[in-house]
């Protein structure tokens, strides 16, 4: 369909909260068009998730996913590590379930070239609709949880940069690299 214009940090409709999808315009030509323009947009920026606020649409509408990469090389995965899925997540509501947390170094298209220390929850239940109007209910852990959890921040307004670790854990990616401080992370 169309690359969309990703909002950066500032633009004030990224601080605000986003409205549920009315299930009867799930199906909708408009919803479909987004979630289109919402992979195309995500993919020419090189992304593994994308909100529909980030692209100036204040709709409950996340996706994810992504091939594998070397995006993320300062992560030492227990495991071979795949990718995660493409997915549509309408509507989607997080419970935590549990207090272990899982630390990463967060990026986002919406704060270009920077990188944040964040923990966040690792095993989460998430609820939501995908595009056919289906309901599910799944238990997601790992970095999987982790993006999803970064996504859905985007629909309650709220950035990673608000939940970093430590201000001292943030900078310009390429800052970093040179003075090669990113501490390896286990996932």
């Amino acid at each position: 369909m169309a690359i969309r214009n990703i909002l950066k940090i500032g633009n004030p409709i990224l601080r605000q909260k986003s409205e549920e999808v009315p299930l009867n315009e799930i199906r909708s030509k408009e919803i479909k068009d987004l979630v289109k323009d919402m992979f195309d947009s995500m993919k020419a920026a090189n992304g593994i998730g994308l909100a529909a606020p980030q692209i100036g649409v204040l709709k409950q509408v996340v996706i994810v996913g992504y091939e594998p990469t070397n995006r993320y090389p300062n992560v030492k995965f227990d495991r071979e590590y795949d990718g995660i899925k493409y997915r549509v997540f309408i509507n989607p509501k997080i419970e935590y379930l549990t207090q272990e947390t899982m630390g990463f170094w967060e990026g986002c298209l919406s704060v270009p070239g920077m990188r944040g220390y964040v923990e966040r929850p690792k095993r989460i239940r998430i609820t939501f609709y995908d595009m056919e109007e289906e309901f599910h209910d799944e238990i997601i852990e790992g970095f999987e949880a982790i993006v999803v959890q970064h996504e859905c921040d985007h629909l309650d307004g709220i950035l990673y940069v608000d939940r970093l670790k430590d201000t001292k854990l943030f900078g310009f990616d390429e800052e970093f690299e040179k003075a090669k401080q990113y501490p390896p992370i286990k996932v």
